[in-house]
């Protein structure tokens, strides 16, 4: 949902179409910095940008998440069904429609321009990384399957997971929360986001996130599941969406897997951010149902510790893992010893890699036949103070009441 860390210098530059817009200033330069790649950028102003994007109104899913294109001036929304691109002032520029599978969490890859998304198919079951032409989204209702602006890689490791016949019955439990089934309480795929790698921060890396069905009587489901691709060689395995026929063409497994104990949560991480101005990953959730944990609705694993090799807990077998560490700030809940916050983002996160992010506000109007999904991205700035971390961005002569 954001450029990535070898695009940072190119998309601090905005667009004289950007002039126009309600703007919010940052302060002056600061010297150089290096960034999660390991190459140093100069600390520049940061670029305007409008206080609120108006992803507009549909007869769609709810929003699941945004992902943005700050050099070429669009903005994506992913409605669960539909996919909106609009430009930085709210007006549509074109939709891809057609999807009977889940659309979720977006980012953008500034290295080939294209928008990257999860989408499941539970009762095939398939799970893919969507991968958007933005370029050729050019006009209202285009096909997914039609049009050529979609394709589509197979993750197998999510597959193999969600299937896990972990009673050993025979039997597959399907989506359903209510079985023992499904490692780690696989329900799929949901975050996606462009970042360093977890290990050797020498790469940048698509990051996977699971779905994590909401069970409170298991004990093997309290760790939020990350997997990492690298996707320049990904061209040979896209293939084109057909949903009649979902194929298999895609990576064997995950360059890394890795884990993160926040315990059980209601759908794992629907949005998954990396943050280059301060080298850390945010996780939006739906807060968990478990009395034992403190139920935040959003984490953030600390980017400056390296995973340490651990016991992923209540296993029905011993298993070893590399295990993230969330950062040490915001509510601290003495009985587990975690951090975490109270904040939005569940259906949307963009960070600018600067302290601001887009946050995104999404509504519904209307009721029954004539309901209608809403989505709109809100910039705020980056306190780091609990129980919220975010703060609305303001202009230079209007004050948050």
């Amino acid at each position: 949902m954001r450029r990535h860390v070898r695009a940072r210098i190119g998309t601090l530059l905005t667009t004289v179409l950007l002039t126009s817009f309600t703007l919010i200033g940052a302060g002056p330069a600061q010297g150089s910095t290096p960034t999660a790649d390991g190459t140093v950028r100069a600390e520049q102003r940061a670029p305007a940008l409008p206080l609120g994007i108006d992803g507009g109104t549909w007869q769609s899913g709810h929003l699941q998440g945004m992902a943005i294109d700050r050099s070429g001036g669009f903005l994506y929304f992913s409605f669960t069904n539909l996919l909106v691109r609009t430009d930085l002032n709210g007006r549509p520029v074109g939709s891809v429609t057609g999807f009977t599978g889940h659309l979720g969490d977006l980012d953008f890859n500034p290295d080939d321009g294209r928008v990257y998304g999860s989408l499941e198919y539970k009762d095939a079951p398939a799970f893919y990384i969507a991968i958007f032409d933005g370029s050729r989204i050019t006009r209202m209702n285009m096909d997914a399957q039609s049009t050529g602006v979609v394709s589509t890689v197979h993750l197998r490791e999510v597959t193999e997971d969600y299937t896990a016949d972990l009673d050993h019955d025979g039997v597959f439990a399907g989506d359903t929360a209510d079985t023992a089934d499904h490692r780690y309480g696989c329900s799929g795929i949901d975050g996606v986001a462009f970042g360093p790698s977890m290990e050797r921060k020498d790469r940048v890396k698509l990051t996977v996130a699971y779905g994590i069905y909401s069970h409170t009587g298991r004990i093997d489901n309290d760790h939020q599941v990350l997997l990492q691709y690298d996707v320049r060689a990904w061209r040979k395995y896209e293939k084109p969406l057909l949903e009649s026929a979902p194929h298999t063409s895609g990576p064997v497994a995950p360059e890394g897997k890795f884990f993160v104990h926040t315990g059980n949560t209601t759908y794992g991480v629907q949005n998954l951010e990396y943050d280059a101005h301060s080298g850390n990953w945010i996780m939006a959730v739906y807060r968990g149902k478990k009395p034992a944990f403190p139920n935040h609705s959003l984490f953030v694993i600390d980017g400056s510790k390296a995973p340490s090799w651990s016991t992923v807990q209540g296993q029905p077998r011993s298993e070893v893992g590399r295990l993230l560490s969330l950062l040490p700030q915001g509510i601290h809940d003495e009985g587990t010893g975690q951090y975490g916050f109270r904040a939005r983002g569940q259906y949307g996160l963009v960070s600018l890699d600067d302290g601001r992010f887009y946050v995104a506000r999404a509504g519904t109007v209307g009721t029954g036949t004539e309901s209608r999904q809403t989505g709109r991205a809100e910039l705020y700035r980056w306190t780091g103070q609990a129980p919220d971390p975010f703060t609305r961005a303001v202009t230079a002569t209007t004050r948050d009441s």
